[in-house]
């Protein structure tokens, strides 16, 4: 599956927040640089892709291996509501119904 977010946060921000989030799921870091990490585990295997895009926003990726809406999957979105919370610490994201 592939997973899409925008965010204010820095590029370097994002993939320390992602760094702490996923080995703290038990997922190994595996290949990393500037602009991504891949990490594997129990969970499945992902790739994270961070590049600036459009001025002050910056475009996050993640591929998982998963079909469907796995774990991993509902773990990657779990993060970037994470992102935003970071982004914008008084907002509270809440149900629309």
């Amino acid at each position: 599956m592939r997973h899409f977010h925008r965010t204010t946060l820095r590029p370097d921000a994002v993939l320390a927040n992602a760094d702490q989030y996923f080995e703290a799921l038990g997922l190994k870091r595996g290949t990393s640089d500037a602009k991504g990490r891949q990490f594997a585990g129990p969970l499945g295997a992902m790739r994270l892709a961070v590049r600036m895009e459009g001025g002050h926003y910056t475009m996050v990726e993640a591929f998982t291996d998963q079909m469907g809406e796995s774990r991993l999957d509902k773990n990657v979105k779990n993060f970037f509501a994470n992102l935003h919370r970071a982004a914008e610490p008084r907002h509270r994201i809440e149900a629309g119904f």
